[in-house]
Formats: structure tokens, sequence, C-alpha cells
């Protein structure tokens, strides 16, 4: 079968910065106090206020958990797929599974006082990962349509600082 290049439409969007134009770096930290685990936590808004107090015309933002039990994820917000991916989420790593990191009197690593036995939650931190980039144009995060930008608790509830670092120029 022979293809042509009219059967693929290629779009480029180019953009030029002048040598006038202003670097700028913007690091903030939002502190999400979350409920109940595993919770889906919509940030975008507050990712996008950042960005726009930044006033950053074109770079990246790069949001980032400071947690290994709490993850940074880019999907749909919408009701019936929050509770599939949890799902998703419990089936990948069950919380009442057992996990080594959970006998207490075996572990050598680090520990705190009040330590919860949650080694699902370190294993589902695998498949979700603690961050996200996103391209910034013409001053905004240049998400698709039905992207949202979630914190996700894995844990129990708690306080969460998320970094919110963005990089770009002026113009």
């Amino acid at each position: 079968m022979e293809h042509t290049l009219t059967d693929v439409m290629i779009r480029r969007d180019g953009v030029t910065i002048s040598s006038g134009s202003e670097a700028i770096v913007k690091c903030e930290t939002l502190i999400v106090t979350t409920t109940t685990a595993p919770e889906f936590v919509d940030i975008t808004d507050d990712v996008e206020r950042i960005v726009a107090e930044a006033a950053v015309k074109f770079g990246q933002v790069t949001i980032f958990s400071k947690h290994t039990t709490a993850a940074i994820k880019i999907n749909e917000n919408e009701p019936l797929l929050m509770g599939d991916m949890c799902r998703v989420l419990e089936q990948a790593a069950p919380k009442l599974a057992e996990y080594d990191h959970n006998d207490f009197s075996r572990r050598t690593g680090p520990m705190e006082e009040d330590e919860c036995a949650n080694g699902h939650a370190h294993c589902q931190h695998l498949f979700l990962g603690a961050s996200e980039n996103v391209p910034i144009i013409d001053g905004h995060m240049a998400l698709g349509r039905w992207q949202r930008i979630f914190l996700v608790e894995l844990d129990m509830p708690r306080e969460r600082s998320v970094l919110v670092n963005i990089v770009g120029t002026t113009a």
C-alpha cells in the first residue's frame, strides 16, 4: 500500500524568543490537605494561578510531590474515572497484601515514631511517579481539553507539599 504525505497532517507551532526577553525562575510550594486514600486532588487551578503570577510567556512548569506515597499525575477529572483509577491502584498493589516494608520488627531503614503500614502506597507510587512537566505557551499551561493535574494520595490523610517550579521567559 502506497502512502503519500497527504495521509498525515503535521502542525508545527514555532516560538522565537527575542534576545531582549527576561529569564524567570520561580518555585512555590502548595500545601494540600488530603482526606482519604486513595484520593485524587485536582490542583490544576492552583498551579495555573502560580503560572499566571510568574508572568512567564513561554517555558515549562514542573509539578513535584515531595513524598514517596503521594504522586502527581495528569488525567481527566471525571467522577466515574476516579473510581476506576482507585480500583486499578488497589488491584496493582492491594492494601491488605503482605509487604516486607510493613514488618517493623525486621525493618532496617529509617522509620518515624508513628510509622504506619504503608508498603502498598509505596508500590502504587511506582506506577504513578513524583512529577509532571507541562509546557507554558503564551502565558498558560498547554494542557489538553480534558487534562487536569492531580496530587494522588496513596497512604493516609495528611498535609502534602507540592513544589511548582517554573522556568521560562517573558517574551
